[in-house]
């Protein structure tokens, strides 16, 4: 990823969404910009108007940290948001790669006996192992079984990103599609920020926007987020539709990789809708061929 294009379209587009009036400012009648000028948000981090161009053109190199915290505040920058911008600064001043552990491609991680232990102990919902390109590393059965679409498509280079911008029964598993969507491009956005030099993540982008205008669009809006908590909807082609709660806990000794458990709401049909689809998960596993047949 070019970091200095980063930069500038991150910081350029989130100038261009604050009007005037949510910072406190006149809105005048010959404004030819969208949101805020480069000098208002100038004034509003009290750096020069020169100072804060050259950061906007790409150049975070050696800016401090009370620096970068006064401009995210005068861009009104959320907590992801926030954290993006100090990434896009350290991959800047070139610090994160002697503080970053170096991430490894999906294809040569293989989770260790005890994680598995882990995720297999996880009987009542779906628990699973991806990385920051969504890529699906590990799994219990229920995932495996929930996920079963993804897998049809995918074999085992199962990425949800690919899953969700290029195979159209994505459209049935996500009712609310377009949400989806748009935590995908964010997920993805974000670990760009992290890891701009992580060659897959380049290339799977690189798909993604030669072959889905919707992933293209997206990407163009640089927004990033935090993925740790929520709701979701979706229609398992087994058992129907489910709403499901999800907790995304990063991995203290797997730095870059996420543990994502759903689960139902107690006494709910969805959590019935598991438990059919823990059933019949079985049922598959029993019935397909042993490796010595």
């Amino acid at each position: 990823m070019d970091n200095q294009a980063e930069v500038r379209e991150f910081l350029t587009s989130r100038r261009a969404r604050i009007s005037p009036e949510q910072a406190g400012l006149p809105a005048g009648s010959r404004r030819r910009v969208p949101g805020l000028r480069r000098s208002e948000v100038a004034a509003l981090a009290d750096v020069s108007v020169e100072y804060y161009a050259k950061l906007e053109r790409g150049n975070l190199a050696g800016a401090s940290p009370a620096v970068l915290e006064a401009v995210a505040r005068a861009l009104r920058l959320d907590d992801a948001e926030r954290a993006h911008l100090l990434n896009l600064a350290h991959a800047a001043d070139g610090s994160d790669a002697l503080t970053r552990p170096r991430r490894r491609a999906a294809r040569t991680w293989t989770a260790h006996r005890s994680l598995q232990w882990v995720l297999d102990a996880v009987t009542a919902g779906p628990a699973f192992v991806r990385n920051g390109r969504m890529d699906i590393l590990a799994t219990n059965p229920l995932a495996r079984a929930f996920y079963d679409d993804v897998y049809a498509s995918a074999g085992n280079q199962a990425n949800l990103a690919r899953f969700q911008f290029l195979d159209p029964s994505s459209r049935r598993f996500h009712p609310d599609w377009d949400q989806a969507a748009d935590i995908a491009v964010a997920i993805l956005r974000t670990e760009a920020g992290r890891d701009p030099h992580d060659k897959d993540l380049h290339d799977l982008v690189g798909e993604l926007s030669t072959r889905s205008d919707d992933f293209r669009t997206r990407w163009g809006a640089h927004d990033v987020r935090h993925h740790g908590t929520g709701t979701k909807r979706f229609h398992h082609h087994t058992v129907g539709d489910l709403t499901l709660a999800y907790e995304g806990l990063e991995m203290a000794a797997e730095p870059g990789l996420t543990l994502t458990v759903y689960t139902a709401e107690p006494g709910s049909p969805s959590e019935e809708g598991l438990r059919l689809l823990s059933s019949w998960a079985a049922t598959t596993q029993a019935l397909a061929p042993h490796p010595s047949d």
